[in-house]
């Protein structure tokens, strides 16, 4: 595939990157498509957009988030120099604030009073509940009945921010099943409702317009770092399962040829298994929430079902400028299991003492294998999309203890 001018350019005027992306959606859903994408590009030309998104990043979410050079980690495993980018230490404890602070905005100009969402690990319901809350929207959160009973402490804390969590049975009662009835609801209540979705997936402009409120995290690590190095970072590190921390981290540097840059999907037990959430390794592409992009499926065409102990990458497909990035050859894409991020998990704990979120632990996991490859002058940034408090029970559990 020809290398094109700039990597940073898409989506086009149809919402594709190259094959991937588009609006696929039901006819009765293109008018708020629509009006969402004229509502978004009426507030990035407007400063005062900007300039309110800004002062809620400093004063309520606590922007900027620190850029740490993790010392111990650095010792342990040799090689590159080690910096976390601290997402975790955002108001909510996750990267989905930055996206959720900026898509309740443009709700709110778009003179909408009912916020829905989706959420998997529910970094993303949280966030989204806790938008609600400040602005005094009322909220309701599809999740999977599988996803509500292994994040049971996200799930307390949406109720109590007022947000209503109804709980998804179909399928495999995870992400995809939830972002399925989101849509239906939103097709139901097209006059006052907002659908905010939390990742670079979904039909255009909610790839790029995620991509573009998540870029803050990049646009931090490169001052951040010429403040720290004096220079760019040579290696970024992120997790991807729609790819919205990842592209927030890797798109203010695509086009810098010296920066290496490395996703780490869910290889759950083994891409060999099948019970894994690498889309893009084992995956092709087709149709899936409004866009075309890679999934996982059967011999028919039918959607198969994803699989990791991080209920935050357990979604069949990816984001579709991640589906471009790989098949333009711009992005590495690797895959850790199960297992290896449970160990990054408690490795990172113990060295560094900072408790990551087993989406999180993906990027620490393929850390652990790349530094020691990489020579001592080599700045490797492991972006930190979210602290590991919900995944306690999760982890408790794989190791027989009860909490």
């Amino acid at each position: 595939m020809d290398k094109p001018n700039t990597y940073r350019g898409g989506p086009n005027e149809h919402g594709h990157f190259g094959i991937y992306g588009g609006r696929y959606v039901a006819e009765t859903l293109m008018p708020l498509i629509l009006e969402v994408e004229r509502a978004y590009e009426a507030a990035k030309a407007d400063p005062t957009f900007a300039a309110e998104m800004d002062g809620y990043f400093k004063t309520y979410v606590g922007r900027p988030s620190p850029l740490y050079f993790a010392e111990r980690m650095t010792a342990e495993f040799g090689g590159a120099r080690i910096y976390l980018k601290r997402e975790d230490l955002n108001h909510t404890g996750a990267h989905k604030i930055n996206n959720c602070v900026g898509q309740a905005l443009l709700a709110r100009r778009m003179g909408k009073r009912r916020i829905i969402a989706e959420t998997g690990a529910g970094q993303h319901g949280v966030a989204t509940a806790t938008v609600c809350a400040l602005f005094n929207l009322p909220c309701v959160v599809y999740m999977g009945k599988t996803d509500i009973e292994r994040q049971a402490p996200n799930v307390f804390r949406m109720k109590m921010l007022g947000a209503e969590v109804r709980p998804v049975t179909s399928g495999s009662a995870t992400l995809k099943d939830a972002m399925n009835e989101a849509l239906r609801d939103w097709v139901a209540n097209v006059e006052d409702t907002y659908y905010l979705i939390g990742t670079t997936a979904g039909p255009h402009p909610y790839p790029s317009m995620v991509r573009d409120f998540q870029s803050v995290i990049g646009e931090e690590v490169r001052q951040q770092m010429r403040e720290a190095e004096g220079r760019l970072p040579d290696t970024l590190l992120a997790c991807i399962g729609g790819g919205s921390n990842s592209m927030g981290l890797f798109h203010p540097f695509l086009d810098e040829p010296t920066v290496r840059i490395v996703a780490v999907e869910a290889a759950g037990e083994g891409i060999a298994t099948g019970k894994h959430a690498a889309s893009l390794a084992a995956g092709r592409p087709g149709v899936l929430h409004g866009n075309r992009t890679y999934l996982l499926q059967d011999a028919d065409g039918q959607i198969e079902e994803a699989h990791s102990v991080s209920a935050g990458l357990d979604y069949p497909g990816i984001g579709p400028e991640h589906a471009w990035l790989h098949d333009v050859g711009r992005v590495e894409y690797v895959s850790i299991t199960d297992a290896e991020a449970v160990a990054a998990f408690h490795q990172c704990t113990r060295l560094e003492g900072i408790i990551p979120a087993l989406e999180s632990a993906h990027a620490v996991a393929h850390a652990v294998k790349l530094a020691p490859t990489l020579g001592p002058d080599n700045l490797l940034v492991v972006n930190m999309s979210g602290r590991g408090d919900k995944d306690l029970d999760t982890i408790a559990r794989l190791e027989g203890t009860t909490l």
